[in-house]
């Protein structure tokens, strides 16, 4: 195990990613062809609070909440990789939008895990480093995703909810995920405080054979079996109505030639997925439908990314 730092600068590319992919509450996460870039860089400065503290200091103006996870993140590689509190600077760039639904938060804690652990010579494992970010989310859905990449089906330990373990799948090009993001935020904190404490007993059975069964048709390739897969009644029907315009987006997207789609993570984007040849129809029916709801609202046509996270140097 090396503690030692390996360069002085890095820049890592994360994913960011679609969680949930409708019924698979807080299991299901998959990566998409959107990036964002953090670039860290270790500074000669001693941390102020010396020893095992970590100092993140941003190249440019950051706000609270990008700060407080990169320096957890920080003191949570620390702690599992054994190396010493350092000072360094980061910076974020690239196009996955924040609080929309789409991973920005792992794109920050993924990053400042990855990229650390390749300044300090790569103590941990991929897999050590989904753990730590699954502790710090709650949930391993966008954190298998974001640093694996591919489909990931991740499970946590159902006492302890420490992370287990992921199995992932690859998907082709061809499959393509038309994500409709409105100009609305929406922080995950807030939108898990509108779920339920309870659900009915046939609720949960009805998302359960969902959620299975959306994850069989991508595993055997069987895209056409995805037609009407997501019946979520876990979360969309709590969440779903707080996005003016989202469930008449996916139904648009539907109607246009999408196979399904669902709410994107806790919101506010909503996605289809279609067959490449559709993809374009199901965006402009995507938009329509939030324009007609006086929202307006960005289009992504994106593929998964199979890969995860990439050390660019």
């Amino acid at each position: 195990m090396s503690n030692g730092p390996s360069s002085r600068q890095i820049t890592v590319r994360i994913p960011g990613s679609t969680s949930n992919c409708g019924a698979g509450f807080d299991s299901l996460g998959l990566a998409l062809t959107v990036y964002n870039r953090v670039t860290l860089r270790w500074l000669d400065e001693a941390p102020a609070a010396g020893g095992e503290a970590w100092d993140a200091r941003p190249e440019r103006e950051s706000d609270g909440r990008a700060q407080a996870m990169v320096t957890e993140a920080a003191r949570a590689f620390g702690v599992l990789a054994r190396v010493g509190g350092r000072s360094f600077s980061y910076r974020i760039d690239g196009d996955v939008p924040p609080a929309r639904g789409l991973g920005s938060s792992i794109t920050v804690i993924g990053g400042v895990l990855a990229g650390l652990n390749a300044l300090a010579g790569g103590p941990l494992t991929r897999e050590q480093l989904v753990a730590i970010a699954t502790h710090m989310e709650g949930h391993p859905d966008n954190a298998a995703a974001g640093l694996l990449g591919g489909f990931c089906v991740a499970r946590c330990d159902p006492a302890k909810n420490d992370y287990l373990g992921t199995v992932r799948i690859t998907l082709p090009d061809t499959l393509r995920f038309v994500v409709a993001s409105p100009s609305v935020e929406l922080l995950t904190k807030e939108s898990r405080g509108v779920l339920p404490a309870t659900l009915p007993y046939f609720d949960a059975v009805k998302s359960i054979n969902s959620a299975a069964y959306l994850v069989a048709a991508l595993a055997t390739g069987d895209y056409a079996r995805l037609r009407e897969a997501v019946s979520d009644f876990m979360h969309e029907p709590y969440r779903l109505p707080k996005i003016r315009g989202g469930r008449e987006a996916i139904a648009a997207g539907v109607a246009a030639g999408a196979y399904t789609g669902w709410l994107s993570g806790s919101g506010s984007s909503v996605l289809c997925v279609s067959e490449a040849g559709a993809a374009k129809a199901v965006g402009e029916a995507m938009r329509a439908a939030f324009a007609a709801a006086g929202v307006p609202s960005e289009v992504r046509d994106l593929a998964a990314d199979n890969v995860g996270y990439v050390i660019e140097g």
